[in-house]
């Protein structure tokens, strides 16, 4: 791999990865004073078996393993990789929701944007950036929802192909009008309006929120709004529409008010 490419030129490497030659300005010298073979960090490893290490460090909460892998891709001319894969770490192996996505964009803006990547400021990003996900907590979740709703679809395709109930669904089932997601089909949706759900139907089912309901100021601002509104809503009404939504059946809420 010639060393005069462009930093973001996309090639194959060996193993079929897509890849992207190191930094230009990197050292062409590993720390023995060899030559660096495609694809090599300064130290002597392969970059592939370091990006690998990193990931596997963020999930098991290895802090130190991930701050020398993180550091040794960003001295080496590799930081496009490292920044790339901390990313993607955000949505594969991370809770949802949390806040170390912006520690990491950040952390990669000042040292792509303001400082070099593989200098002294740019290292200290890496491994900030590093240690956040390494510390946040660790999950597949994402990852595995993705791959059981696609089998899910095989499954639900093969059996209609055989004309046969399948043998698992989407937690959604067939999403009709009176089923357990009735309260789905308000006068926003197509099928809602048919039946005729207008406002009353959207506030005292479709509005409604769980599991805690709404907060006092909140709901006092629903109570008064339905009590001033043109349709007159019963206490039975407007006492369901701000009251949470019972956690034993979020869903299957009876068509009428009690």
């Amino acid at each position: 791999m010639s060393e005069d490419r462009t930093p973001r030129q996309a090639t194959f490497g060996s193993d079929g990865e897509l890849d992207t030659a190191r930094d230009p300005e990197a050292s062409t010298e590993n720390d023995f004073g060899e030559p660096k073979e495609a694809n090599e960090t300064d130290g002597g490893y392969n970059r592939y078996a370091v990006s690998s290490l990193l990931q596997k460090a963020v999930r098991r909460s290895d802090e130190e393993v991930a701050a020398w892998a993180a550091w040794e891709l960003a001295r080496s001319g590799y930081a496009w990789n490292l920044w790339d894969r901390l990313n993607l770490y955000v949505v594969e192996d991370l809770q949802a929701g949390h806040e170390v996505a912006l520690t990491i964009e950040r952390y990669e803006q000042l040292a792509t944007e303001r400082w070099d990547e593989a200098g002294w400021k740019g290292r200290l990003c890496a491994i900030h950036a590093a240690l956040a996900a390494a510390r946040a907590t660790s999950t597949r979740e994402a990852a595995n929802a993705d791959e059981y709703f696609r089998k899910v679809a095989d499954v639900r395709a093969d059996a209609r192909q055989a004309g046969e109930e399948p043998a698992v669904d989407f937690p959604a089932g067939d999403l009709e009008p009176g089923g357990e997601f009735d309260a789905i089909f308000d006068g926003h949706t197509g099928a809602g309006s048919r039946l005729g759900r207008g406002k009353r139907f959207f506030k005292t089912r479709g509005a409604r929120v769980g599991p805690d309901g709404e907060d006092d100021q909140s709901a006092r601002w629903q109570r008064l709004s339905m009590a001033l509104d043109e349709i007159e809503f019963s206490e039975a009404e407007i006492s369901h529409a701000t009251d949470p939504v019972d956690t034993e059946s979020t869903w299957d809420e009876p068509d009428k008010i009690e």
